[in-house]
């Protein structure tokens, strides 16, 4: 905190030195003065970056960022150029998190996974040697397509809950939507029914202020993830609670791509049709998911909650494949979901099939697709056609050159917005959640993911990704080399940002 205090108070001196020496009527020796501390504090910075030792183009940039943009350089430095502060700044929740997961594993066998294939089980214990989570193969999975059949599944299971609802979201809107949803808690909470809902505080801007008292008048338990009152000076806004997650009465749970509101069920104006995908969990891996949810709900309440929650007696079903809840984020330490991505990829043998609304990859992603594509596998991937945001739009396209030339096919969804976050392999294995394809999500973010291992769920991602496919435009290598030199300009600047996005 003291640092951060330290360079805040730099700010108002790099503004003070900008208005002495070009808007004050101070002499040439009080203008020299500040120009020297100015430059000072830029060399400073500069040198404690390089000491970093990032990538030498990542070095450049923000070296550059810092000398050729004054005052505002170095504010964008001090809130987008020093995200690695994540590791200090959930120092405390990453340590209380791997100690109680750790206890849980202790407690708990570790399944057979002879059943699966090779590349199937290599990457099954690569992920739960890099996560600390443990993989189910006791549990069931439904995929839910689009909002109409989410919400209804939701609605419907919510009515049901007869101990306790426990609610994570990124984006919660007070909309209809939002509205209906908020009723359906106020009368479990008077029947009895504990309630705790968590919202981000920035994602859920919209969220009225007088449905949280409603929610709070009627026993709901209401805690905001990361307030930007506290955050500002501390850097945290900068990471936002991505993950969606319900989990009701230890037996059913809810995760995916969708957030709570009206254009999620395709009737915003602005976005039109909304196309996503979520995920109902029964059995073992909720257990997971609730964990997942509880470390949340411990660090903004401040209070231990986990053993209150202990794991039930799930009974012996049929193996359906391998279930793994994978959280990543800050609180986590390194970068696992972009790992396991890349390990996902590197094992495919036939095919690498993804969707996401945003995908600005990661240099190992890229390799992965590239070597998959030349070793003659089928790599696909689908993004929207129009993006929800500018940056976002042209940071993706900037991409797609290097991965046409190497055979990659490349569909843009047509239909509209296509939100849903999906990685499919060989078939046979997949992923649904809430982390996208890009740097905010692998870095900056806290996501969960569900990564399926020879799940029949599988085969109902693979016909609606067939489904959306004839919904989409393949784009033509030819054609897109041939985009004008205002678009290429555009997606050159918005790739500049790719750290951020």
């Amino acid at each position: 905190m003291k640092k951060r205090r330290m360079e805040f108070l730099f700010v108002i001196v790099l503004m003070l030195s900008i208005y002495v020496v070009f808007f004050s009527g101070f002499g040439q020796f009080v203008k020299l003065v500040f120009i020297s501390v100015y430059g000072f504090i830029i060399f400073v910075s500069i040198f404690s970056l390089m000491l970093e030792n990032r990538s030498a183009q990542h070095t450049l940039l923000w070296m550059y960022v810092l000398l050729f943009f004054p005052v505002f350089g170095y504010i964008f430095y001090l809130y987008s150029g020093q995200l690695y502060l994540k590791g200090y700044l959930f120092k405390s929740k990453r340590k209380n998190d791997r100690e109680e997961w750790r206890k849980l594993l202790k407690s708990e066998e570790s399944p057979d996974l002879s059943f699966l294939q090779d590349n199937q089980r290599a990457f099954a214990e690569f992920s739960s040697h890099i996560s600390v989570t443990k993989i189910s193969t006791n549990s069931t999975t439904k995929i839910l397509k689009n909002g109409a059949e989410t919400f209804s599944e939701i609605k419907q299971r919510l009515k049901k809950a007869k101990r306790y609802i426990h609610m994570e979201y990124y984006i919660f809107r007070s909309d209809r939507l939002g509205k209906e949803i908020i009723d359906i808690l106020i009368n479990k909470a008077r029947e009895g029914v504990e309630v705790l809902f968590l919202f981000d505080a920035v994602g859920s801007l919209q969220l009225a202020s007088d449905d949280i008292k409603l929610l709070e008048r009627a026993g709901v338990k209401v805690q905001s993830f990361l307030p930007l009152k506290y955050g500002f000076f501390n850097q945290k806004f900068n990471f936002r609670n991505h993950r969606k997650i319900i989990v009701i009465d230890g037996e059913v749970g809810f995760v995916g791509g969708l957030n709570v509101g009206i254009e999620y069920l395709g009737e915003s104006d602005k976005f039109g049709f909304w196309r996503d995908t979520h995920m109902l969990l029964e059995g073992e891996a909720v257990h997971t998911l609730h964990t997942v949810f509880l470390l949340d709900w411990e660090y903004v309440s401040r209070k231990m909650m986990l053993e209150e929650y202990p794991s039930a007696e799930y009974g012996s079903n049929q193996v359906d494949g391998a279930v793994h809840v994978v959280a990543s984020g800050p609180d986590t330490g390194q970068d696992i979901m972009g790992d396991l991505y890349y390990s996902m990829m590197a094992s495919a043998t036939k095919s690498i099939w993804i969707a996401t609304p945003y995908f600005v990859p990661s240099e190992p992603i890229r390799t992965a697709l590239r070597v998959a594509a030349r070793r003659g596998l089928e790599v696909r991937i689908m993004v929207p056609e129009k993006n929800d945001g500018f940056l976002t739009q042209y940071a993706t396209r900037s991409y797609f050159p290097e991965l046409l030339r190497c055979g990659v096919e490349i569909y843009s969804y047509k239909k509209g917005f296509l939100h849903q976050k999906i990685l499919i392999v060989d078939g046979n294995m997949a992923s649904i959640g809430t982390a996208n394809m890009d740097m905010r999500s692998f870095h900056l973010n806290f996501e969960v993911n569900v990564f399926l291992i020879g799940s029949s769920s599988i085969r109902d991602l693979i016909v609606h990704y067939e489904e959306d496919i004839k919904d989409s435009v393949k784009l033509s290598p030819v054609e897109f080399y041939k985009r004008g030199i205002v678009k290429r300009t555009k997606e050159s600047f918005a790739r500049l940002f790719s750290g951020v996005l």
